[in-house]
């Protein structure tokens, strides 16, 4: 057996970092995906969001009703965007995602606290993400404790004591037991559909092309156009027979509920496979092997998870993580999925997302159609 030889160990390594070096996209992934990682963690991951749209309906404009609605606003949780006119107005802004809050401050509240009657001041919340929330509610009792002791004086100062002279009721709308499946299921429909749509599509395409097919279907007069319908449209029945499972484990084992127009469903979840499916077109004419196809899917995968609202709440991120947010198409279809499931939205409350996910298949499937052209040359 012969010894180890430092010479043969060194053209081995060198041979590897040549390697390395032509393989720049496998080299970019191991770069730049740590990279990635830290930016998001560090800087647009927030599990305690501030700044959540809020609306107020003003029934007594009083000092102590100022005052809350001052603490409300001074604690960074509430970002306060006007008035709502009525309770159905509000209840249509939570609805449609306008606002995280609704604050009713009844009529005569301030006579109430006088006389000792113990008026409420109600807050709906939007609880179909408990994590948005949930920080925002607790807070709502130290806010209630400060706008006690510096507003109650003179006439109002008989109420300053224990038990408070008013009391704030939280109604948590779409997810009154604040269960994390509730939100957690809807949104897992819009990450299994991304990885798999994606993947599929990305590594069936390059496998054709490592093997010697794809060059036979460029040489006849297939259009482009033809060859990306042709390859993407099957694994739409996949999609249709991954959702039809989700949509059974959803209802019957975490017992979440259904409650919008299943036509605004159909519609979103149509378009939101066909831009995956896009996408993993796209992805296969940058791809040069199937390891390279997976790869570039993982890096489209992991701002999915992290940016799109999935695991930690989108309200939460800085401005800039909420700009990049939008372009991923999971962000619109998890808006779609929670209205319709847990809102009872129709076609006409998803109009925005369903736009949303239309530009950004334009997009994608121009950048492809061009690079496609580019391999027939």
């Amino acid at each position: 057996m012969n010894a180890f030889s430092l010479r043969r160990f060194g053209a081995v390594l060198y041979k590897e970092f040549i390697q390395m070096r032509r393989d720049r996209i496998t080299f970019a992934m191991m770069i730049g995906l740590p990279i990635v990682q830290l930016m998001l963690f560090g800087f647009a991951i927030n599990a305690d969001p501030r700044h959540l749209p809020t609306l107020v309906e003003m029934g007594d404009s009083g000092p102590l009703s100022r005052a809350v609605i001052a603490g409300m606003r001074n604690s960074g949780y509430f970002d306060f965007r006007g008035p709502v006119a009525g309770v159905a107005a509000g209840e249509e802004a939570l609805r449609r995602g306008e606002a995280n809050f609704v604050v009713v401050i009844p009529p005569d509240f301030e006579r109430d606290v006088i006389r000792g009657r113990g008026p409420e001041i109600l807050v709906a919340a939007d609880a179909s993400d408990p994590s948005a929330t949930g920080g925002a509610v607790a807070a709502l009792s130290g806010i209630v404790s400060v706008a006690i002791r510096e507003t109650l004086e003179g006439p109002l100062r008989a109420g300053a004591g224990a038990p408070p002279p008013f009391s704030v009721v939280v109604h948590r709308e779409y997810n009154p037991e604040g269960r994390t499946s509730t939100n957690i299921v809807p949104g897992l429909l819009a990450i299994i559909l991304s990885m798999t749509m994606v993947m599929i599509t990305a590594v069936a395409i390059v496998k054709e092309s490592e093997r010697g097919t794809m060059e036979m279907l460029i040489a006849t007069p297939v259009q482009p156009m033809e060859v990306m319908l042709g390859k993407i449209l099957p694994y739409v029945f996949v999609g249709y027979v991954q959702t039809l499972v989700f949509l059974i484990a959803a209802r019957v084992v975490f017992n979440v509920p259904f409650e919008g127009s299943p036509l605004a469903f159909f519609v979103g979840f149509n378009l939101f496979i066909i831009v995956n499916l896009a996408l993993g077109f796209l992805i296969s004419t940058a791809a040069r092997s199937q390891m390279q196809a997976m790869q570039l899917s993982f890096f489209t995968i992991l701002p999915s998870i992290l940016l799109s609202g999935f695991m930690f709440p989108f309200a939460g991120m800085p401005g800039w993580a909420q700009v990049l947010g939008t372009g991923v198409p999971a962000t619109h279809f998890l808006l779609i999925v929670r209205k319709v499931m847990l809102k009872g939205g129709e076609l006409a409350d998803v109009t925005h997302e369903l736009f949303a996910l239309g530009i950004i298949l334009a997009v994608i499937s121009a950048i492809a159609m061009l690079r496609y052209r580019r391999t027939l040359d």
